[in-house]
């Protein structure tokens, strides 16, 4: 799923992120000046911009701090000096032009694309680089637009719940970056499970046991994990004003003048659909429309509010914001899962002080359907 990825900064000095990474390992100027063997002096030069190091120096202090000359050092011209990291977030080519997104994943950098549905959300995400070279064997070289993404304090959290567009602006102003990634609950998973995000936001109702999430994280997810509530929402059948087919359950999805959109496989929404079919003996080819399939909320609420479709299945928020009718089905927790390797670092520990704010919780239920009575609270 990940392969080389070559970046291309514009640049006419020698950049150094020496400070950064020193930080990081815990080293003080002396510490790391010794380890490097080289004198306090020199060090203090190079970290402050007023000397460029030796090939030997600079070499000495990426050993020392376990890392590449060209993760440390930068050197601009007209051709670019380059950073390496890990492509994710697609199996296929990268085109030239493609913007994408630069994440520091500890010691990884991962470059996602910002294209397709899974990597898109109903918001223009601000870019990091865009593609100047395809060079095949899925390696690119791109022109960096900010070259402080690697600087922030960066969330990467894939799930469908629209409502994470308001915690990743009420965050921002933490001084926390968090980048959304709309997915469906069982491929956001795998990817938390692939170590190529920090969250994944899961709603699935195991049925063997009945509950929620927990079975799912841990047969999917190969460390341990904490699991956070975020919501409760409403589930159910968005219709378009005033219902004019009057559609209810889904023993109305049958009939021959419905069409209906669908969500993708592996979202909670489409394992409550195929439950509530198992539960009323409906076979899903008598569905006009099951096999089309949208990625999240908001997009199967637009299908139907576009008339492509007389109803679809999601939640009652995002019937309200396309001003849809809604016909409620179930109640279902929408939890987020972190590992608990980054429990303790300080982008989480923010994340997890907000959702425990009364102002975010005010925020989530004003979009109707949502209870976050519980939100911020351990569930496993």
């Amino acid at each position: 799923m990940s392969d080389l990825f070559t970046l291309q900064c514009e640049s006419v000095v020698v950049k150094s992120k020496i400070r950064e990474f020193r930080e990081d390992a815990g080293f003080t100027q002396a510490g790391l000046a010794k380890a490097a063997s080289i004198s306090r002096q020199a060090y203090a030069a190079i970290e402050a911009g007023r000397s460029v190091p030796s090939t030997e120096a600079a070499l000495r202090l990426a050993r020392a701090l376990h890392t590449s000359v060209e993760d440390l050092f930068q050197l601009g011209d007209d051709a670019g000096s380059t950073v390496q990291a890990e492509l994710v977030g697609t199996s296929g080519s990268v085109p030239e032009g493609s913007r994408m997104q630069l994440i520091q994943f500890g010691s990884r950098r991962l470059a996602y694309p910002m294209k397709e549905g899974a990597s898109v959300s109903h918001m223009f995400n601000p870019a990091d680089g865009i593609v100047v070279a395809s060079r095949g064997t899925r390696q690119v070289d791109l022109r960096l637009l900010d070259e402080s993404a690697t600087k922030t304090q960066t969330i990467v959290l894939a799930g469908c719940d629209p409502a994470t567009s308001i915690l990743s602006h009420m965050i921002q102003d933490l001084r926390i970056r968090l980048v959304w990634i709309e997915e469906e609950s069982m491929p956001a998973l795998h990817a938390l499970a692939r170590g190529e995000i920090h969250v994944a936001g899961c709603n699935f109702k195991d049925p063997a046991s009945g509950v929620y999430n927990v079975p799912l994280v841990k047969e999917i997810v190969p460390f341990p994990c904490t699991i956070v509530r975020f919501a409760v929402w409403r589930h159910g059948i968005m219709v378009n004003e005033g219902n004019p087919k009057s559609i209810k359950n889904v023993a109305d999805l049958v009939r021959p003048n419905v069409t209906f959109i669908n969500r993708r496989p592996g979202a909670g929404s489409r394992g409550l659909l195929n439950r509530l079919l198992k539960e009323a003996r409906i076979s899903a080819d008598d569905i006009h429309g099951y096999d089309k399939a949208v990625n999240g909320h908001l997009a199967a609420a637009e299908t139907v509010a576009a008339g492509l479709a007389d109803c679809g299945i999601g939640i009652e928020a995002a019937a309200r914001a396309n001003e849809l009718d809604f016909s409620p089905l179930n109640e279902e927790p929408y939890d987020l899962v972190i590992p608990n390797h980054f429990m303790n670092t300080t982008a989480v520990q923010v994340l997890l002080d907000l959702l425990k704010s009364i102002n975010l919780r005010r925020q989530i239920e004003s979009l109707g359907g949502y209870d976050g009575s519980l939100m911020g609270a351990s569930i496993s």
